[in-house]
């Protein structure tokens, strides 16, 4: 069977199994079959893991937009746990998307806030040659016991700078888990996911206000996924 097949085959399987197992089973998928490991990591939507940074103390999200090998980039310090080797750097924003980066962080730290009342929030950008691109993350989940429940949401968007307007393009990704066990019903399991889309162009005078026009697709989208799930 060609690598192609077979990559083809990996992701027919994955949809037909339980989202909440994903990373077990993609774990199980690239031990299998080493030589897909990069391309089903960039391709497969899995429930965000969370790790804390070493130096700031704050947990942050990890997904593949801020991983080089097995090091992950916090962003909260900028740098990669574990550090990566002497001759390597790792990608990491310029300094003009770096800023713009902290300070979206810092807005939807408090969206998430205010919207889930907990769970952990990452935002990673990077350079494009007419614009930029990024992920905006979110994870809130419950205690685990009798009833427990996980939602995984992430934003990936592309901007494009076009004078006094942006064109903004979102891919949005919803994975959501529910499970509960009791003497009535037994154990339950309720687990799905859910993709959608929107291109849109905003008004930009400055470059402060991509986090107000980000902020708002973000939100449109995630209430729009709410009332669909």
């Amino acid at each position: 069977m060609s690598s192609d097949a077979q990559f083809d085959s990996a992701l027919d399987l994955l949809r037909r199994l339980p989202p909440h197992s994903t990373t077990e089973n993609l774990n199980r998928i690239c031990a299998l079959a080493p030589h897909l490991t990069e391309d089903l990591l960039s391709s497969v939507d899995q429930p965000l893991e969370i790790r804390r940074c070493k130096k700031s103390g704050r947990d942050y999200l990890l997904c593949d937009y801020n991983r080089d090998g097995d090091s992950f980039r916090s962003p909260w310090s900028n740098e990669f746990e574990p550090p990566l080797d002497d001759d390597e750097d790792g990608a990491k924003p310029s300094e003009r998307r770096r800023k713009l980066e902290v300070k979206m962080g810092e807005a939807i730290d408090v969206y998430r806030e205010l919207y889930y009342d907990g769970g952990v929030s990452s935002v990673y950008f990077w350079d494009l040659d007419d614009g930029f691109a990024g992920v905006i993350l979110l994870k809130k989940t419950s205690p685990k016991g009798k009833t427990e429940g996980g939602w995984d949401s992430t934003h990936v968007f592309e901007a494009v700078d076009r004078g006094r307007t942006a064109h903004y393009k979102l891919t949005s990704t919803v994975i959501l888990h529910l499970s509960t066990s009791n003497e009535a019903l037994g154990e339950m399991q309720l687990s799905g996911n859910m993709t959608r889309q929107v291109e849109q162009d905003m008004q930009l005078d400055q470059d402060s206000d991509h986090i107000v026009n980000l902020g708002k697709l973000v939100e449109d989208m995630e209430l729009k996924m709410r009332n669909l799930l």
